[in-house]
């Protein structure tokens, strides 16, 4: 925790807004989507969603391959509790889906369902996409289907999977996804690894979103190692989440960004 706070009072000092940006895709960026103050009826479905799970005093058995958790000291979790503590924020899903808004991705990937707050958030910046969503725990990656279900998000296509075991199995035929959402194994090692196992499968305009960058000292670590790698022009750091552009055409240059 001590680590989070110096980490954030540090996150604080050198970020900046929109003013403070001279590249002009960063600035469209964070001026019509991070900064979007509109008030899109998809929210609303953000929002039944999140109520829904809120009021699901059920419980169930989670199995955890990831960094673990730091408010569930045993497996046997409240769905209501795990939507308050692990899930996405209302903020933050609202972010997401300003930004699949905003760039249109036609192919998503995402590592981690978990209870299904930002795979609902991807699926509606853009219904029209395809997107695989990954779960290593089939209790909540269940919920999850069975939400978004009722929410009427059909372009998903949810799989059950260790991460390393997927994208091992896709390594020989990549393909390409133009947004992939990391919200899985919050460990240095584990990031790192599905970083470079997922290299071959970027376009020039891949976008791809870390999330916890700043969970861990090991996790400022990945981050450090992800944003000097050579591949890697634009980072865009927003404390909790990690952007990463891949386009070639621009100069090499790391963003802090208050939102």
């Amino acid at each position: 925790m001590i680590q989070i706070i110096k980490s954030y009072l540090k996150f604080i000092w050198n970020s900046k807004n929109q003013h403070g940006v001279h590249s002009p895709f960063v600035f469209d960026l964070v001026t019509n989507c991070f900064y979007d103050k509109k008030i899109y009826q998809e929210y609303t479905v953000l929002k039944k969603y999140r109520i829904s799970l809120l009021e699901n005093k059920n419980f169930i058995e989670v199995t955890d391959f990831g960094a673990g958790s730091r408010v569930f000291k045993t497996n046997k979790r409240e769905i209501a509790k795990i939507a308050k503590t692990a899930g996405i924020s209302v903020k933050r899903a609202e972010l997401l889906f300003r930004v699949v808004n905003y760039f249109q991705p036609k192919t998503i990937l995402e590592i981690g369902t978990s209870l299904g707050l930002a795979t609902a958030a991807l699926s509606l910046g853009n219904k029209t996409a395809k997107i695989i969503s990954l779960e290593g725990c089939p209790k909540t990656q269940e919920i999850a289907k069975n939400q978004c279900q009722s929410q009427k998000l059909s372009n998903l296509n949810f799989i059950t999977t260790k991460f390393e075991d997927y994208l091992s199995a896709n390594d020989l035929h990549p393909t390409p996804y133009d947004l992939i959402y990391f919200d899985g194994n919050h460990s240095k090692k584990a990031t790192l690894d599905y970083f470079e196992r997922l290299l071959p499968t970027i376009t020039n305009d891949s976008v791809w979103i870390f999330d916890d960058i700043h969970w861990s000292k090991e996790m400022e670590e990945a981050w450090g190692i992800i944003k000097n790698h050579p591949k890697v022009k634009v980072t865009i750091d927003t404390f909790q989440w990690g952007f990463v552009f891949f386009r070639a055409e621009q100069e090499k240059e790391h963003f802090t960004i208050r939102i």
